[in-house]
């Protein structure tokens, strides 16, 4: 079937002001301005009422962290005391709250427009060993594409690292692990909905063993690498004490400065580290809200994308910025890189490309970010009908000037997922009751 989407108010594409055709999973043709469609249409979707953009990519997330969201224990601390606060409290996930967690995750993501969500899982308490199964089961049931990162920490406090005990694993467990998820479940090839990358936690979490080791272990099965770098001055000081050396270079040195890589949060780069990992074409995942909520810094995103490195947007945890709304990051980081490099030099334009190619470029794609033929149906479309937009001329800078929140309609591989407004078959009130009885349960409140 030949879906057109017809005459949308604005729309992310060029030679698209009346709209695109869809066959399949596929884009197959963009209608220009004051023509039709060359291909025999089956349907028409009148598009006047909305504004049509690439299905939005996050390249970093936590899921888990929706159970601790404004967490009393964790609230106002930096990222070390903030982590510290909340390690005790993951230790008590099981497979009923993580479920629940990840199912209100991948739903806010859809209704904010996203496609695609990359989630790194890290903790892996007794009691939660199957974290990545429930994860692609619901992730198949939402009907939303999945880059899983099979996380990974084994220093633990008493081995000088910030985790305790209670949520690490031993490197045999890690790797064997690493090895039969991407088996069971990582597709290769263009379309795929489900992607595994292997992503030991962070410098302050794993041994050096594990990351040569990991970094060895996805060069064999063709799969991406993952991890946070430079988040803070914190884990640079760390990395000067352990290891005698700064992030980057201890990047470096355990094998990792690859177009393989991208990291969550990238902050803290001198001049000569930003050459460095753009010639290596390492990508970044920028999270702005979560960057602000923790003071710890800003992202460098036009020196590094001058570099080469690839750039894309991320909510991060539900617990360090507290909401998975990807398109009110777009907003975010929009304000965030005029504050650093002016009106002049950042646009709205700038923000939607980190969202999409950026954070599709991270990820290793080129089938996804873009409307255009060829690519996958990936498409979020906005409709400017509350009080917020009243008044605006651009429609398509008005999703991101005066803050678009939820998509009307979202379709991923040429399938509705969200439809006016609402996610198909998913009871919403219900799932709020549950999620948030599990997380009072979870952080000691009831």
């Amino acid at each position: 079937m030949k879906i057109w989407l017809k005459t949308p108010l604005s729309i992310l594409a060029e030679n698209a002001e009346n709209g695109l055709v869809i066959q399949d999973n596929k884009i197959i043709e963009l209608v220009p301005l004051g023509a039709e469609p060359i291909n025999q249409i089956d349907k028409i979707f009148d598009a006047s009422q909305h504004v049509i953009v690439p299905g939005l990519i996050n390249t970093h997330h936590h899921f888990y962290q929706t159970l601790t969201r404004a967490c009393p224990s964790a609230i106002n601390k930096e990222l070390f005391p903030w982590l510290k606060a909340l390690y005790p409290i993951w230790a008590g996930l099981n497979p009923e709250n993580f479920r629940l967690a990840v199912r209100v995750a991948l739903a806010e993501l859809l209704l904010s427009g996203c496609t695609t969500a990359a989630d790194h899982h890290y903790v892996y308490p007794k009691e939660l060993t199957d974290g990545l199964d429930i994860q692609v089961d619901e992730a198949r049931k939402l009907g939303i594409r999945m880059h899983l990162t099979r996380g990974s920490m084994n220093l633990s406090e008493k081995d000088g690292g910030l985790p305790p005990e209670s949520v690490v694993q031993d490197k045999d467990t890690i790797l064997a692990d690493s090895e039969a998820v991407v088996g069971k479940f990582h597709q290769h090839g263009e379309g795929a909905m489900t992607q595994v990358a292997l992503a030991p936690c962070s410098p302050f979490s794993v041994t050096t063993d594990i990351m040569e080791e990991t970094a060895v272990l996805a060069e064999k099965l063709n799969v991406r690498l993952h991890t946070h770098l430079a988040e803070t001055e914190d884990e640079n000081n760390f990395c000067l004490s352990l290891y005698n050396c700064r992030p980057v270079d201890y990047l470096e040195n355990v094998g990792w400065m690859s177009n393989r890589t991208w990291l969550a949060h990238g902050i803290h780069f001198n001049e000569d580290e930003i050459l460095r990992l753009g010639k290596a074409g390492v990508g970044i995942a920028h999270c702005p809200s979560s960057n602000h909520l923790l003071a710890s810094g800003h992202c460098l995103v036009p020196e590094l994308e001058k570099a080469g490195a690839p750039v894309g947007l991320a909510v991060d945890g539900s617990a360090s910025q507290d909401c998975s709304n990807l398109m009110q990051e777009i907003r975010q980081a929009f304000f965030l890189q005029r504050i650093n490099y002016g009106a002049a030099n950042i646009t709205h334009f700038d923000a939607f490309r980190w969202a999409t190619e950026g954070s599709a470029a991270c990820l290793g794609r080129d089938d996804i970010g873009k409307i255009a033929v060829g690519k996958q149906a990936d498409i979020a479309m906005f409709k400017l009908d509350e009080l917020r937009f009243s008044g605006a001329g651009d429609p398509l800078a008005a999703l991101v000037l005066c803050g678009a929140h939820k998509a009307d309609r979202v379709m991923i591989a040429g399938k509705w997922v969200v439809e006016d407004g609402q996610v198909p078959g998913l009871d919403i009130p219900s799932l709020i009751s549950k999620h948030h009885g599990e997380a009072l349960k979870l952080q000691g409140l009831i």
